[in-house]
């Protein structure tokens, strides 16, 4: 967790071949699972967050298989301490689609 903004940034780019300035929030963990980072590009800038939970450790995919886009609900989940997926939330409903 000691990478700053042009770290993550190198990281994005070289080991994951994805675009840092693409409109994607990028989330790193730590290896204690408790503190995290978020780079984000904004058109004129990085924007790069951290959070530490006090109590409790981010429920964070160890295998690299696991790994997937998520959704913003998913991210507030995240950010709470919560499994990324919930069992008993309700899925966004699809457009166009009736009883």
């Amino acid at each position: 967790m000691r990478k700053s903004i042009d770290g993550l940034a190198a990281i994005v780019k070289e080991q994951f071949h994805l675009d840092p300035f693409s409109r994607s929030l990028f989330l790193f963990c730590g290896r204690h699972r408790n503190p995290m980072k978020a780079l984000l590009w904004e058109g004129d800038g990085f924007v790069l967050l951290y959070k530490r939970l006090e109590n409790g450790n981010f429920k964070w995919p160890r295998q690299e298989s696991e790994f997937r886009p998520i959704n913003w609900q998913e991210f507030r989940w995240l950010m709470e301490g919560l499994k990324i997926e919930q069992k008993g939330a309700t899925r966004p409903a699809l457009q166009g689609a009736f009883c």
